[in-house]
């Protein structure tokens, strides 16, 4: 389980004193509690490793777009701090797919919805996300497929 797996991050790092790592992993703890918090005052339960890994995957795009602001801004150091939060979260996500595995994923996708057009991009989309939730860039999938379907 994916809390697990951070309370051992997060000791190891105290031991070895890596603070970068370790205020990290804090980040992620405190957003995953938040969201327990959110999803208590609606049921008695904790959220799951899905949601976990919905909650890391933005908080992946967010640094992303954080190291490409502060690279057009001339800001390495602050560029940098957010490349190895992004390396350090990564982590904990499941293995990427890489961009031939990702087309495979599109083409059979659409094969297996019968999409004809580009009205038909939601149902692949959400077969998609249901798939492979955390293992690839929507907004990448998202392209291919209008680019597929034209």
């Amino acid at each position: 389980m994916l809390r697990e797996k951070f309370n051992q991050a997060m000791k190891e790092a105290m031991r070895s004193k890596d603070k970068r790592r370790l205020s990290t992993i804090r980040l992620i703890m405190a957003a995953v509690k938040d969201r327990d918090i959110s999803v208590r005052t609606e049921s008695d339960s904790k959220v799951g490793d899905p949601e976990i890994i919905e909650i890391l995957s933005k908080m992946v795009k967010q640094r992303n777009e954080s190291h490409k602001a502060y690279e057009e801004a001339g800001r390495t150091e602050l560029a940098k701090q957010e490349k190895d939060e992004i390396e350090i979260i990564s982590e904990f996500l499941p293995r990427q797919l890489s961009d031939e595995e990702l087309e495979a994923a599109v083409k059979e996708a659409i094969e297996n919805t019968g999409a004809s057009g580009l009205k038909d991009i939601g149902k692949i989309m959400g077969q998609l996300k249901g798939q492979y939730s955390g293992q690839m860039d929507f907004a990448k999938a998202s392209a291919l497929t209008k680019e597929l379907l034209s």
